[in-house]
């Protein structure tokens, strides 16, 4: 049986059997069901960088700014702030009404820690950190920022819709060492966590917190302006089969599935009662790691090896199919419609794939056979996909991999672990990166060269560092995208991390739902019909 015939017939069987029998009509359309693309496995969205735990903070917590629909940053736990003289003093001072979902006032002491804890982890948290001098509360409503240097991105940072999230929870959660999870959800945002209703690897619950006070205004878009729950409970269902998942949708089981299977897109499209939309249009990046700690991975002449002979397309298909309006290949570090996007050394992926000369190098390059060890997601299309190419790709390579499937949340927790190989250590790895997240150097964690203080795969460089530095202190717009193309050309050199493409993945919905923001999933203003 061909592939996509098999995937059809699964498709069009109910799902019933995976569901609680049916509620009234009117109950039914207080309640959406929603399958994202992977579990919640880490609740903390300042600890991990994944973006289903991005996703879920954004339900739960709230931040100081937002963004709107034409990614202008917006006040939102704040009612405004004030600039001192020079740029050196910015005072937040926080709107009324705000509550936590225990019942506690949201205070500015809850923000002078919870922008401690998510600053140490986060990549542009740090740039900000880096340029203040104290930050304070100077009474329960009002945030101080003293400056050592004009500052003008605060907003940007403290609103940023990449992970990390600048999430703001009570002192007593942000107090826990940044190092460490934190497990307790307590946010002030428009949807609470229902802790006792998770059920790891297959359900999480939201209801909607009815002291929650929107901010006044008009809608606006993505993670700015009034965030109105029209919904009263919101349930993720973990379906790691796409199939099953389109199935459901089909019978009216659920009732938007965040990321179809591409083969399944024509089926949905032509069914009564789904929409096929493409929400995200920033799109994600396909991404392999590779861990400098340890050999083989630890010798830049084998990264530069692997990176001559990776092919985008073959990686962009197997993700998004073959529909080429799905995705892009021939993409550098950032956001191909970025301006900080450039030509600077595209040779490398964009010329003749060498399998031989590849070889050549690596043996040249002293390789003794080391395994690979190759951690694959069991439980994320995209990303198993990437990892299916990639292992091929290094196979053909002649080196000697070591194929591991695990599910995405034991692989978030063991890309952490710096040990040797035989100890649980590994060697390469594979994720996306948001194009919002490789918009700009911002919070482009992935061409960081920070060593041991910086992300999984511990990449050394000064000369990356020293570029994004030029980035933030650039005068203008060309000395940005100079400073981007030195960017672009360290990550080639010391190859951090390979860029695999660039591919969309549209969510499919029932027409019952309506008013889903762009970006992605979110469920601020929402609303479903009987």
């Amino acid at each position: 049986m061909h592939r996509r015939n098999f995937l059809k017939g699964v498709a069009a069987g109910s799902a019933a059997a995976l569901f609680s029998p049916r509620l009234s009509l009117a109950a039914e359309s207080r309640v959406l069901k929603f399958v994202p693309s992977a579990d919640v496995t880490v609740v903390d969205p300042v600890w991990t960088t994944a973006y289903v735990t991005r996703n879920h903070g954004y339900m739960v917590f709230d931040t100081l700014y937002g963004y709107d629909d034409n990614f202008q940053i917006r006040p939102q736990m704040v009612a405004g702030h004030e600039i001192g003289k020079d740029g050196l003093e910015w005072r937040l001072t926080l709107r009324d009404g705000l509550k936590f979902h225990d019942g506690e006032p949201v205070l500015a002491r809850d923000v002078v820690a919870s922008i401690r804890r998510w600053a140490d982890r986060d990549v542009f948290g740090k740039d900000l950190m880096a340029a203040t001098d104290e930050l304070s509360a100077a009474s329960d409503k009002v945030v101080v920022f003293r400056l050592k240097r004009p500052f003008a991105l605060l907003p940007a940072a403290l609103g940023k819709m990449t992970s990390r999230m600048p999430c703001i929870m009570p002192e007593r959660l942000a107090m826990t060492p940044p190092s460490e999870q934190v497990t307790e959800v307590i946010g002030s945002g428009p949807f609470r966590f229902v802790a006792d209703e998770r059920v790891q690897g297959a359900l999480t619950v939201y209801e909607k917190f009815e002291d929650y006070v929107p901010r006044e205004g008009s809608a606006v878009g993505r993670t700015g302006g009034p965030k109105v729950a029209n919904v009263d409970r919101v349930e993720w269902h973990v379906m790691p089969d796409a199939a099953t998942a389109s199935g459901a949708l089909q019978a009216g089981e659920v009732d938007w599935v965040e990321s179809p299977l591409p083969d399944l897109l024509p089926l949905l499209r032509s069914q009564d009662g789904i929409e096929v939309k493409l929400l995200d249009t920033s799109g994600t990046i396909g991404s392999m790691r590779l861990n400098h700690l340890h050999p083989p991975f630890d010798n830049p002449a084998i990264r530069r090896a692997v990176l001559s002979v990776i092919d985008q397309k073959n990686f962009m298909q197997a993700v998004a199919g073959e529909d080429p309006s799905m995705w892009r290949a021939g993409v550098g570090v950032f956001t191909p419609e970025s301006p900080m996007a450039s030509d600077a050394g595209m040779e490398v992926l964009n010329g003749p794939r060498d399998f031989e000369a590849g070889k050549a190098a690596i043996a040249e390059a002293g390789y003794n056979g080391e395994p690979v060890v190759l951690l694959a997601p069991s439980d994320y299309a995209a990303l198993r996909a990437e990892a299916e190419v990639g292992a091929d790709t290094l196979n053909r390579l002649g080196l000697n991999v070591d194929y591991q499937s695990l599910d995405w949340g034991t692989i978030q927790q063991r890309r952490r672990s710096r040990e040797p190989l035989d100890k649980g250590g590994w060697s390469c790895l594979y994720t996306g990166i948001n194009g919002l997240e490789a918009w700009d150097p911002s919070s482009h964690q992935n061409s960081r060269g920070l060593g041991d203080a910086g992300q999984y795969g511990w990449p050394v460089s000064d000369e990356l560092e020293a570029a994004r530095k030029a980035w933030l202190e650039a005068p203008d717009l060309a000395g940005q995208k100079a400073a981007c193309e030195r960017i672009q050309l360290g990550v080639f050199d010391v190859v951090p991390y390979i860029p695999l493409g660039l591919h969309y993945a549209p969510a499919a919905f029932r027409s019952t739902v309506s008013n889903i923001p762009y970006g992605f999933a979110q469920f601020y203003g929402v609303t479903k019909s009987a």
